[in-house]
């Protein structure tokens, strides 16, 4: 039975991972102004973008084994208070000698991240039915993309860059703080009021053969043990990574590429960046829905990927043309692909290890791409600065043609489908039909009549 409840889930989880998002990339996006504000270089500013994924690697682990052991409601209720938290301490930085403070409300909003970006296959798997599933995850993974696109378009506007004055420079970094501080407050509030553990009744199946299973049976080191065990799944976590890893680092440095080409326009940059993950929002929701339809996960997945390595390929040679407005369309196509990609991932994943927690497979891919993520910011930002983005974008060309030929590679096995539509595989073992049946053998004797 489906619940009315899981609406209410679903979008304050979203909401509160939109904030996230936008804190993660509010630095970013105006590179330029805060290494100004601060008197840094460059790469630490890419460093306030990088801590989400360098806390990201150490903390997974523990963040699924809290989500397995403690539950949903406390790791929503973590990830929404630290993400206020980190940015209260952001409304305290606002003065040029305060970088250190700035990097630690920074690492702060990382670690709330951590307890984020692994619930959206969670959420959509215990609230919502199975003919939905797929569309819920892409909607819970829509509500980070929207607060990247936000966080693109939202500072340059706030915040324009007037490097004569600093005191006008910290008054308008000021008022995006702190509204960003009030919003996340309360956030944290409704996510404390809305958030169960699950709803009365299963949504599925496949959710009612979990809750039966004694809790005893379940054991967190055994399900890390039996994911990397899983082929088709570790084929999958690195390709998921360089992907997830590559719209990180093209993220990161949007603002440098598209200054070094088109001077005086962040403003400009931050509405490619918007267009960018827009249309991934877009891309999110179509693949959701098609998945739902289908069922088709190996062989969208593939194609998705294929045409975001196109659309990267199309991005870089068409960046140094001298017109913005095509800058504008081939980030849409690759934002379109790229950043649509992301749920599919999540959803192929729960589907090739189910009855494995949907948690720890999204925790584990999620942190494929923080180190695929930082790898790339760090390799792609020095190739950027040296030598042009041209260099930066066909290194991560290379890699995605990498991915695409590790996706090729995974043998689809959907069992979280297949109990959710009744096909059940059964190992079945000849006997005697006089042997004795030892007491709780699930031995079933069948007499063959010739």
């Amino acid at each position: 039975r489906l619940s009315r409840r899981r609406l209410a889930v679903l979008a304050v989880f979203s909401c509160y991972s939109l904030v996230n998002a936008f804190q993660w990339i509010q630095y970013s996006i105006l590179s330029n102004v805060f290494a100004s504000f601060y008197g840094v270089s460059f790469t630490q500013i890419d460093w306030l973008s990088m801590v989400y994924m360098v806390a990201y690697v150490p903390l997974i682990l523990p963040a699924t084994w809290l989500l397995d052991a403690r539950g949903l409601r406390l790791t929503a209720l973590l990830g929404a208070g630290l993400n206020g938290l980190g940015a209260w301490l952001k409304c305290a930085s606002l003065a040029p000698d305060r970088y250190p403070l700035t990097l630690a409300a920074q690492a702060v909003c990382a670690v709330a991240q951590v307890f984020i970006l692994g619930l959206p296959s969670r959420i959509a798997s215990v609230w919502f039915g199975p003919t939905e599933v797929s569309t819920a995850c892409a909607v819970a993974v829509l509500g980070n993309q929207l607060g990247t696109a936000i966080g693109f378009l939202l500072p340059p506007v706030l915040v324009p860059n007037t490097p004569n004055d600093t005191d006008l420079m910290a008054h308008n970094i000021s008022i995006m703080f702190y509204g960003t501080a009030i919003v996340s407050t309360l956030l944290f509030f409704l996510t404390g009021v809305v958030f169960e553990e699950k709803p009365k009744y299963p949504p599925s199946h496949s959710q009612a053969v979990l809750q039966t299973m004694p809790p005893e049976d379940y054991s967190y080191k055994q399900s890390i043990i039996n994911l990397f065990r899983n082929t088709p799944f570790v084929l999958l976590l690195i390709s998921y990574g360089i992907m997830t890893g590559a719209f990180y680092s093209v993220s990161t440095l949007l603002n440098q590429m598209i200054v070094t080409h088109y001077e005086g326009e962040e403003v400009n940059a931050g509405r490619i960046g918007l267009t960018l993950v827009v249309a991934g929002m877009v891309g999110s929701i179509i693949c959701g829905l098609w998945l739902d339809y289908t069922k088709t996960y190996k062989q969208t997945t593939l194609i998705v990927y294929i045409l975001s390595f196109i659309g990267l390929l199309v991005f870089t040679f068409t960046l140094d043309l001298g017109y913005l407005i095509v800058v504008f369309v081939t980030g849409g196509v690759l934002g379109f692909f790229m950043t649509g990609y992301l749920p599919l991932g999540f959803e192929f994943a729960v589907e090739i290890t189910y009855p494995e927690s949907e948690g720890t497979s999204s925790g584990l891919l999620n942190a494929s791409a923080q180190i695929f993520g930082i790898v790339f910011t760090l390799v792609q930002g020095k190739l950027t600065t040296d030598y042009s983005p041209r260099a930066g974008n066909l290194f991560l060309c290379a890699w995605i043609f990498v991915g695409i030929i590790l996706t090729a590679l995974i043998k689809s096995d959907l069992r979280r489908h297949n109990v959710n539509s009744g096909i059940m595989n059964l190992d079945v073992k000849a006997v005697p039909v006089d042997s004795p049946v030892e007491p709780g053998s699930t031995t079933l004797k069948i007499q063959s009549v010739l």
